[in-house]
């Protein structure tokens, strides 16, 4: 990711956020907030990956060592693979496995990632996310579970 996509990159995670029928909490920062950080941190760190469609951002994935951080696709590009494509690209570049927490509520999330083989390891109550919302954690090709 360049800097000049990080805009366009923050944008695909608030309409994921924000879509219909989205099974995540609110967002608890504003849209420019969510920008900056994507510019001061995720950017910075170097493990950020997009997905284009026609020149435009369609997806995002962080990883953070071992820890599949943020993976979000556009709605207007969910259900055509991308996702998946970016979770082989995932496995890919972690053959040793990764970890990853997705919200309780987030039935989908725990689903997709069931079926590429991340198994649940852990929920909480949420006291340790920004969001204090209940969550799980789910590994994928860990011999131990990697909270």
């Amino acid at each position: 990711m360049e800097p000049a996509d990080t805009g366009e990159a923050a944008a695909v995670w608030w309409r994921s956020r924000h879509a219909d029928g989205s099974q995540l909490p609110p967002a608890i920062h504003t849209a420019e907030q969510v920008a900056t950080w994507f510019a001061d941190v995720l950017l910075p760190d170097g493990q950020t990956w997009v997905a284009l469609d026609d020149d435009r951002i369609v997806a995002v994935l962080t990883l953070d060592g071992d820890d599949l951080d943020q993976l979000y696709v556009a709605p207007e590009a969910a259900g055509r693979g991308i996702g998946s494509t970016l979770v082989d690209l995932a496995k890919d570049l972690r053959p040793g496995g990764l970890a990853l927490w997705t919200f309780q509520t987030n039935l989908r999330a725990q689903a997709f990632y069931r079926s590429h083989g991340f198994h649940e390891v852990d929920r909480t109550d949420g006291t340790s996310n920004e969001e204090h919302a209940p969550d799980v954690r789910m590994v994928w090709g860990s011999p131990n579970d990697r909270r």
